[in-house]
């Protein structure tokens, strides 16, 4: 579990101090308090990577030029810094080249309102979505990742340029070795995933409808062969046009696209569905349940689901609950509460 966390020029805070309590713990506070921030700041401690942000350059305080994040898991001591486009961290005070070791810590599950774009939105969230499990449970999966991305960026880079076809060529074999990882990876994702989610759609909805999750590789059969495929249209798009890279996760009501069919209701369940079935898969593959960081969702929840959603949530696990207030809240759920306003967090 969490056991503290210190922010200095993090988003809005010049610095904070928070301690959870094991179980559950809510931060009540008006909207641009910075509620979401703290939630992002233990995930980006643990994970080293924003839920929210595109980079982390975006999460330093406006008008400074580094942020750092301190905290303890456990016995475990986490200290990060992240300044001139450049992080560095620490565990147990010894500072680390690597970061195998730090992300063995602690895992994160997030749950937020942005989630509904994995129902409504592009690929693009769906992949996210595989991703951050992967960096959690597989040992090589981010390496793997990172190198794929270098040889993509740097394919496209010739291709754009219209370079001669033998400095192209140079990039297939890494594009080819390690985009098939991810897309071997990806899909065993989704295998063990399914289950998973289709027993949380039913706890959180309690319809009749069942959901189901495919995979959709970025490429036609093996990826060396759709590469060798593909020449003539790269050539015309002067891009990659097969690969991970165009990986996609159709999500199904019964045999519908929950995206086209299912309800405003419906795709909510859906989302968090998608989530509370990764949390589980990281339960499962660590032994241990996740930190749950669960970012303002309850307003958009009917209380059939909100009460769901919380009887959804392993007892034993901690949860960091954001909400601009407790009127749903139920007299039997015990947990600490803290109030967040103008940049002061204090326990209520």
């Amino acid at each position: 579990m969490l056991r503290d966390l210190r922010l200095r020029d993090f988003r809005c805070f010049e610095s904070l101090h928070f301690t959870p309590e094991p179980g559950l713990n809510f931060i009540i506070g008006a909207n641009a308090q910075g509620k979401t921030s703290i939630l992002e700041a233990a995930c980006v401690l643990l994970r080293l990577q924003s839920p929210k942000a595109g980079s982390l350059g975006e999460t330093v305080r406006f008008g400074q030029s580094a942020f750092g994040l301190d905290g303890h898991w456990e016995t475990r001591h986490l200290h990060l810094k992240y300044e001139n486009a450049l992080k560095s961290f620490a565990l147990d005070s010894k500072n680390q080249s690597r970061s195998g070791d730090y992300l063995s810590v602690g895992r994160v599950a997030w749950i937020g309102n942005d989630d509904l774009q994995l129902v409504r939105g592009s690929g693009t969230h769906r992949r996210r979505y595989l991703d951050f499990l992967g960096a959690q449970i597989a040992e090589g999966y981010l390496k793997t990742l990172r190198s794929y991305e270098r040889a993509l960026r740097s394919r496209n880079a010739l291709l754009k340029d219209n370079r001669p076809r033998r400095e192209i060529a140079a990039f297939d074999q890494p594009l080819v070795e390690y985009g098939q990882a991810l897309l071997d990876w990806r899909q065993e994702f989704c295998r063990v995933l399914e289950p998973l989610i289709a027993a949380s759609y039913t706890r959180i909805s309690g319809g009749a409808e069942t959901i189901h999750i495919e995979y959709v590789p970025g490429s036609n059969g093996d990826l060396k062969s759709a590469l060798a495929a593909s020449l003539e249209e790269e050539s015309r798009l002067r891009s990659t046009v097969t690969g991970p890279h165009r990986d996609d996760v159709r999500v199904l009501l019964g045999d519908k696209p929950a995206a086209i069919y299912a309800s405003e209701g419906q795709q909510r369940s859906v989302a968090l569905a998608l989530k509370l079935g990764q949390a589980a898969e990281l339960a499962a593959a660590t032994q241990t349940p996740p930190l749950y960081l669960i970012d303002d969702v309850f307003g958009e929840l009917d209380p059939a689901r909100r009460n769901n959603l919380m009887a959804a949530l392993p007892p034993e696990a901690q949860k960091i609950i954001t909400s601009t207030t407790l009127d749903w809240h139920r007299s039997e759920m015990s947990g600490a509460i803290f109030q967040l306003a103008d940049g002061v967090l204090s326990r209520t």
